[in-house]
């Protein structure tokens, strides 16, 4: 009765979400979002925008009187500041000055902005019109302005474009001045030298426009050490265009298209953020979660477990490079005494972070390594990949306790909230790695009994799952999270994203019930106001891969819809309140996998190989994956219903690998030729 009471509950109140869910932006024509500003403001948000070199966070927002208002901090990952074992010893440089502020109209400072539209595609544009002229002569929109915001793609600056144009009847003269600003950092202070951070800007002088004309410029942020050559001023043309490059590559690649298009276009605002977070690093390509705070370093969640296995269905060279950079790092530190693994390799990789301990970390990486071999389908990375994945595998094995599951001093949330001796996530990533090191030692044509072992194995620990953490939480027929748990917590979903579905049921029940779910997706322990989008979006996954499609869709739509068009957007976000929702990159990469893994079911089972189980929502007619790169092809995925069946064909270049009619929730197996 407890738990039908709890489900009541949660309609009630999801009824009432939805009519309260208000949305700011809108989808674009060309692909991005808008923001058509009317008089819901003053409103202020922030963006994380990333390059190979820099890293910026837009601070942004309408006035009440409806004016723009930015503030700019720069990162610098590779300018790295003392100590050398600190996290978040990056150059730091935050920038308020208000670059429209110091052009003038003849000797009068442009006053009476108006914002009309704000643009999210890879770019942040803001248009806006200015009022000149009193009385009778006064002209309202006279000027326009556009100002376009973006890192560059593999240089050490930020660019802002600024465009004005004459709307008005006569001609008008603006004067710029020259922009020049230089802040000293000194050799104590810093890893490599003194180090400048400069702003600059293209133009300076006295320009007259005629109606209908216009006049650029553009402002140009650096960082450099003081042993390196000055920067010269960017090709603006050619910044813009391997930007707009680069995001027209995420765009054109792994395509899901489905009947919701806030579902379609979020899919590609999460390819954005989880691939342009990569940081061209003295120790290599290494993906950096961001958020002002982790860069030139990776984490065995956030890389090796979230968004290494997601790269190789994107096909973006530079993020798969920087996943197997990162799986090098951490072997680095595999020995023979089976010390852990640190939790996360910083500083370029010339220092690590290991303040939590072991938080499960040998899991994550065992987990996060086999499903990117095998999803990358190139053997001889698999085999490079595989003495990590022994090593990882041997590790869990040793730790598994009386209770036949793994021991850990944390886990990935690193004590904020208690996790026990051991907890659920560990033991289920450890699970699926051994799945995963099954295949991939068949493919390898590893001896025939490390396969068995592997499998033999996973059986166990996935009775030892059910047996341990198997219980009945708060009147859910659940798990608890550890031994002693009798609170129920977001991290019950994990078994699901592994093909554990015994408890799938009450795990669902108690995943939307009232208890755990809000406006902003679960909580992270029931009777608290934290929440971090990661177990959301695992979450998730596990309910399509479950089957409980309906459901799934409804939570995924309500989702994805304030995260891409409400007010604070247009990406996943880590967590609040820690973080204030900052943009980290491997939570889109998290959203991606619901699709992948959740709504299309595929399951990597080889080199060549993987299972699909398609949960096609009952309202959809079809849905499709296109361009996507695994498995050592390009192919696509479309599956249409047809009556009580589903169809689904699988294509690549060579012509029609499957096309088969299945029933609802039933796997079929696909295999490419080598």
């Amino acid at each position: 009765m407890k738990q039908v009471f709890f489900i009541v509950i949660s309609l009630l109140i999801n009824l009432g979400v939805k009519a309260q869910e208000t949305t700011r932006w809108t989808l674009a024509d060309h692909g991005g979002i808008e923001w058509q500003i009317n008089d819901r403001i003053p409103h202020n948000d922030h963006i994380e925008m990333s390059g190979q070199q820099i890293s910026v966070v837009l601070r942004y927002g309408v006035d009440a009187d409806g004016a723009f208002n930015i503030n700019r901090s720069l990162v610098f990952p590779m300018l790295r500041m003392q100590p050398v074992t600190r996290t978040q010893a990056n150059l730091y440089q935050r920038f308020a000055i208000d670059i429209p502020q110091m052009v003038t109209l003849m000797d009068r400072s442009l006053e009476g902005e108006k914002v009309e539209k704000i643009t999210l595609d890879g770019f942040l544009k803001v248009e806006s019109a200015f009022d000149y002229g009193s009385g009778r002569n006064k002209l309202d929109k006279g000027l326009e302005l556009t100002r376009i915001f973006y890192p560059s793609t593999v240089s050490c600056y930020y660019l802002e474009e600024y465009i004005y144009r004459n709307n008005g009847t006569g001609n008008i003269v603006l004067r710029v001045p020259e922009i020049n600003i230089e802040y000293f950092i000194p050799a104590e202070q810093t890893l490599y030298g003194d180090y400048l951070v400069n702003v600059k800007s293209s133009k300076k002088g006295w320009f007259e426009l005629k109606q209908g004309e216009t006049l650029s410029f553009f402002v140009m942020y650096t960082g450099r050490r003081t042993d390196e050559p000055a920067f010269q001023l960017a090709d603006i043309k050619a910044e813009r265009a391997a930007r707009q490059s680069l995001v027209n590559e995420w765009w054109t690649k792994l395509i899901v298209e489905t009947p919701d298009p806030v579902l379609n276009r979020m899919f590609a605002f999460a390819k954005i953020r989880g691939a342009e977070s990569i940081y061209k690093t003295k120790g290599g390509l290494m993906h950096g979660p961001g958020g002002e705070a982790y860069y030139a370093a990776i984490w065995a969640n956030d890389q090796a477990e979230y968004i290494n296995p997601f790269f190789p269905y994107l096909g973006y060279k530079v993020g798969n490079e920087s996943a197997l950079n990162a799986f090098d790092h951490f072997s680095r530190f595999m020995n023979d005494d089976y010390n852990p693994i640190p939790s996360s390799i910083i500083s370029e990789g010339q220092s690590i972070w290991h303040g939590a301990n072991d938080r499960g970390d040998g899991a994550m990486i065992a987990y996060g390594a086999a499903r990117y071999a095998l999803a990358r389908g190139d053997k001889a990375e698999a085999e490079k990949l595989w003495t990590l994945i022994e090593w990882c595998l041997e590790y869990c094995k040793r730790k598994i306790n009386d209770h036949g599951v793994v021991t850990s001093n944390s886990d990935e949330l690193e004590g904020r909230f208690p996790a026990g001796d051991a907890n659920l996530c560990t033991s289920s990533l450890y699970y699926d790695a051994l799945v995963s090191a099954a295949y991939l030692a068949k493919d390898l044509g590893k001896p025939a009994k490390i396969a068995d072992t592997y499998q033999r194995e996973a059986a166990a620990m996935r009775k030892a799952i059910e047996k341990h953490f198997g219980y009945n939480v708060e009147g859910f027929n659940t798990y608890r999270y550890y031994e002693g748990n009798d609170i129920l917590r977001a991290w019950i979903c994990i078994p699901l994203t592994m093909g554990i579905f015994d408890r799938s049921e009450g795990t669902i029940a108690a995943l939307f019930s009232p208890r755990l779910w809000t406006n902003d997706g679960l909580l992270t322990q029931a009777g608290t106001e934290t929440f971090w989008d990661r177990s959301t979006l695992y979450a998730l996954r596990g309910v399509f891969a479950a089957g409980a499609t309906e459901k799934g869709l409804d939570y995924l739509e309500r989702y994805s819809q304030r995260r891409l068009l409400g007010d604070h957007v247009p990406y996943a976000i880590e967590a609040w309140p820690e973080g204030s929702q900052r943009h980290l990159s491997a939570e889109s990469g998290l959203y991606c996998r619901i699709f992948t893994e959740g709504i299309f079911g595929m399951r990597p089972t080889g080199l060549r190989s993987f299972d699909i189980c398609p949960r096609l929502p009952d309202k959809w007619n079809n849905m499709s994956i296109k361009a996507c790169q695994a498995f050592g092809q390009v192919f696509d995925i479309n599956v249409i219903r047809k009556g009580a069946k589903l169809e689904v064909t699988v294509m690549n270049a060579q012509g029609t690998v499957l096309k088969k009619e299945i029933k609802p929730g039933e796997t079929v197996s696909v295999k490419f030729k080598s």
